[in-house]
């Protein structure tokens, strides 16, 4: 995902939409910030006031890329992992935090998929793409980036194309880099590989088209998912950002985004 950072500047979001996580908490949290004002749908509304975790923040800028909205999403974090979102406190003073909030710009990965029966399925990522086995046999996939074949065979348990955003998530898990949110770069990252046993993948820039393709497919199927949307016997998957469906998160002034992730190359 491109991202690019802003310094604070005081913003009046006046009509607010709520979307909340149906969890306990999240939703005591929404039936507290509804009693305290009055709300608009997302189509209405100037921003976004998000409960939950990041699942519900990926779902929700989800729902706006689908359906071509750019409403800048503040999200509080009242669910397990809480990277894309801001602390949560009872006392929300949510006009407050909201005319200080850090706004940084973020666009998704667009997803190109053709499957082995040549349907084709188009999906946005907000975190990352990747390729996975279907069975316990190993998955071969070539890698091409800018239309060059860049990995002839890459026989494993698949790869993945991470944004900056995604990187401290299932790239960081497979042992891929993290990106700071200004780098305007990709992680290629490949998945528990056999072959090449030394490739330990690639940092792209963000202007790149990468082309996934898949050798072996009746032998050896390969899945595709975009976040949570998964494409199954895929024969061919191609990647690149689409800056035309640029969000907006807003983080509290010190819980800025790009601090978060900074912070992550340092945990121990």
């Amino acid at each position: 995902m491109q991202a690019s950072t802003a310094s604070t500047v005081d913003h009046a979001y006046e009509r607010l939409a709520l979307i909340a996580s149906p969890s306990p908490r999240a939703q005591e949290a929404a039936a507290t910030l509804l009693g305290a004002g009055e709300w608009v749908s997302l189509g209405e509304c100037d921003a976004v006031v998000v409960l939950g975790g990041d699942g519900t923040m990926l779902d929700a800028m989800h729902r706006m890329i689908d359906d071509g909205l750019d409403r800048p999403a503040y999200g509080l974090n009242v669910g397990t992992v809480g990277f894309l979102m801001n602390r949560y406190h009872r006392q929300v003073r949510l006009r407050e935090r909201l005319a200080l909030a850090r706004p940084i710009a973020v666009a998704p990965l667009c997803m190109d998929a053709v499957t082995q029966s040549g349907e084709e399925h188009s999906f946005f990522a907000v975190n990352e793409v990747s390729l996975l086995r279907e069975t316990r046999q190993t998955a071969k996939i070539e890698v091409s980036v800018n239309d060059r074949v860049r990995i002839p065979e890459l026989a494993g348990d698949g790869v993945l194309l991470s944004t900056p955003v995604g990187s401290t998530a299932y790239n960081f898990s497979a042992s891929g880099p993290i990106l700071p949110l200004d780098s305007q770069m990709l992680a290629l990252t490949p998945i528990s590989p056999f072959r090449p046993r030394r490739w330990k993948g690639a940092i792209l820039p963000d202007r790149s088209r990468v082309t996934f393709r898949v050798l072996e497919p009746d032998k050896r199927p390969v899945a595709a998912v975009a976040d949570q949307r998964e494409v199954r016997n895929i024969a061919e998957v191609r990647l690149a950002i689409a800056r035309e469906r640029q969000l907006t998160l807003l983080f509290d002034p010190g819980h800025a985004l790009d601090e978060r992730i900074a912070a992550e190359q340092f945990a121990h």
